[in-house]
């Protein structure tokens, strides 16, 4: 049996904080990689021929997603598993498919919000969440060892490969169903899908509803995904908004479990402002569990001063939609997310849900007859502001001495009227500064400051 500090090491090298992730052809997102993590999912499973264990596998609409998902399936079958393939779906579709069909795991590919030549593996157990830090220390322990022969599996007993050709229709009844079909004949809608996994399907489910649909960045090619457009590029969206006049704006990300809004205007209206409004109507009919939303350190002081205000308790937690999540299902919470646009409505979905969480806005817009934009009042921000220093190396945040420093001046001045939240990037390499302060000239000029003293300690 291999000792903790070498599991430790192999999780370290291979998961961050949401799965596998990196640049295409190089390790860990090599087919050779992706062939190990197969048949150490597989063996984990308990698979051992045709019938015994099934796998779904979708993924976003990367390049590399071929790759992958052909080294990936043929792991799974070498080791007696069966494949279900559902080709390009979002990750939370996946998530949910892999619980309605008793799936033992399902499988996702794709760098959410990163650019085409990344790509990444998501994992979820068989009820639908992200599988444990333990078991992702296995699968790493496995493939960094390369100890997963396959010899003891028969010919007749290798695994078989399906394609789920109805797998839209089962997520698309889904979703609706979150909103009891409600209709929404009238609304206009402009739709940026990011080129990404929802290109295909999200349209439809907003047409179905009887919205107006003007799409955008629905033509992926494999290398456009995410670029200039999505929910990292809301300027697209609103763009778009304003040429057609439509009601509201949504920007998904890459795989579609994250979303930004704009009103009719064209205004941004970010997580934390879904999160409140949300948050808000659930308490207000007795729905909101434990009369408690879970969100993280980068949400804003506002949203924890509107919804306290309200008689709801704000748990906060580190960054990372998987932590929130887990911490909602500790108290027993059916809300919560990040300000990013990862929203989790726990009582529909076990992971991030872009699409949800457009239906459940829509939803509210038309019960309440209000626009986003009076939606949107429900809170009133904290001027705040994050910059993304390059880390190429990553320094322990105690041994950078200019930053140290400045963070002392910052903190010092700014007192209980401000607060700095510093942290390294689980995705990219960087190290993401967030100033938030009552005085909007005091939030531009410390983010400089903490930038620019990072700069320093990070430099070669």
């Amino acid at each position: 049996m291999k000792n903790e500090s070498a599991i430790n090491a192999s999780r370290h090298s291979l998961f961050g904080t949401d799965g596998i992730r990196g640049r295409a052809n190089e390790f860990p997102i090599t087919p050779e990689a992706a062939l190990l993590v197969g048949k150490a999912i597989a063996l984990l499973c308990g698979a051992s021929g045709p019938g015994s264990r099934k796998a779904i596998i979708g993924k976003d609409t990367r390049l590399s997603g071929y790759m992958l998902e052909t080294a990936l399936t043929s792991g799974l079958v070498s080791m007696g598993m069966d494949v279900l393939l559902v080709g390009p779906m979002p990750t939370p579709a996946v998530a949910h498919l892999t619980r309605s069909m008793a799936a033992d795991v399902g499988i996702m590919l794709t760098a959410s919000h990163n650019p085409f030549d990344d790509n990444g593996i998501k994992i979820f157990g068989s009820d639908g969440f992200k599988i444990s830090d333990e078991m992702e220390a296995t699968i790493s322990a496995h493939v960094q060892t390369g100890d997963l022969s396959s010899a003891h599996i028969r010919s007749d007993q290798i695994g078989k490969v399906y394609r789920l050709d109805d797998a839209p229709g089962r997520y698309i009844e889904h979703v609706k169903s979150s909103v009891d079909s409600c209709r929404f004949h009238g609304l206009t809608l402009a739709l940026d899908c990011a080129n990404g996994a929802a290109y295909a399907i999200a349209p439809l489910i907003f047409r179905e509803l009887g919205a107006r649909v003007i799409r955008a960045s629905s033509e992926p090619d494999g290398y456009n995904i995410n670029n200039n457009c999505g929910a990292l590029h809301p300027q697209a969206v609103a763009a778009l908004v304003r040429r057609h006049g439509a009601d509201v704006g949504v920007a998904l990300d890459g795989d579609a479990d994250r979303i930004v809004f704009c009103d009719a205007e064209g205004r941004t209206v970010d997580g934390d402002r879904i999160i409140a409004m949300c948050a808000l109507d659930l308490h207000s009919r007795g729905r909101l569990a434990r009369k408690t939303c879970v969100v993280t350190t980068m949400s804003n002081l506002g949203l924890h001063q509107a919804l306290q205000q309200a008689g709801i308790t704000v748990e906060t937690t580190d960054v990372g939609d998987r932590l929130v999540i887990e911490r909602l299902r500790a108290i027993g919470g059916n809300l919560g997310g990040e300000k990013s646009g990862h929203v989790i409505f726990l009582d529909y979905a076990t992971t991030g849900d872009g699409i949800l969480t457009a239906l459940q806005v829509l939803r509210l817009m038309k019960e309440q007859g209000a626009t986003l934009a009076e939606l949107a009042q429900c809170l009133r921000e904290y001027p705040q502001r994050l910059v993304n220093v390059p880390a190429p190396r990553r320094i322990p945040l105690e041994q950078m001495p200019h930053l140290q420093a400045a963070l002392g001046e910052c903190h010092a001045i700014l007192g209980t009227s401000g607060r700095t939240v510093i942290r390294y990037s689980g995705t990219e390499n960087m190290l993401r500064i967030l100033v938030e302060a009552r005085d909007e000239a005091a939030v531009q000029e410390w983010s400089e400051k903490l930038a620019e003293a990072a700069r320093n300690d990070l430099s070669p």
